[in-house]
């Protein structure tokens, strides 16, 4: 192995370089899409200014456009208006929101009150007393 001797770089082909280039940039051309259609981000959040109190055009009542409208609208609700599913991992958590079953308060099944003994009674007397003599110090 030390006998071997480093190979020599071969020098740069401009030729083929450039056709390199050129097929990258026909890749580019034949993927890449023009987008004329352009409106305001639904997410991002908007801050009007109010118009010129003299001017004839910011005080005209311009018409609305019912279709940003709704877009603003959808935007700003929750995930699970906006969606029938959840999108991602994290929204799985808290996804269906409505208990199982609907509480009853007769059920003593499912409804366990508080309920007092005399020693709860008496212990809460205790606490009650040992907090309003220490406010008193």
């Amino acid at each position: 192995m030390a006998g071997k001797q480093p190979r020599e770089k071969e020098p740069v082909n401009i030729v083929h370089q450039n056709a390199i280039l050129c097929e990258t940039i026909k890749k580019e051309v034949r993927n890449q899409k023009l987008y004329t259609n352009y409106s305001v981000n639904p997410f991002k959040k908007m801050y009007t200014l109010a118009g010129k109190p003299n001017s004839y055009h910011d005080s005209a009542d311009g018409e609305e456009d019912e279709h940003f409208l709704r877009i603003i609208h959808r935007a700003s609700q929750e995930p699970v208006n906006k969606y029938v599913h959840p999108q991602t991992e994290a929204q799985e958590y808290g996804w269906l929101h409505k208990p199982l079953v609907r509480s009853n308060r007769d059920d003593r099944r499912l409804n366990f009150p508080r309920q007092n003994s005399e020693i709860t009674k008496y212990m809460d007397a205790a606490w009650r007393l040992k907090e309003q003599t220490e406010n008193m110090q």
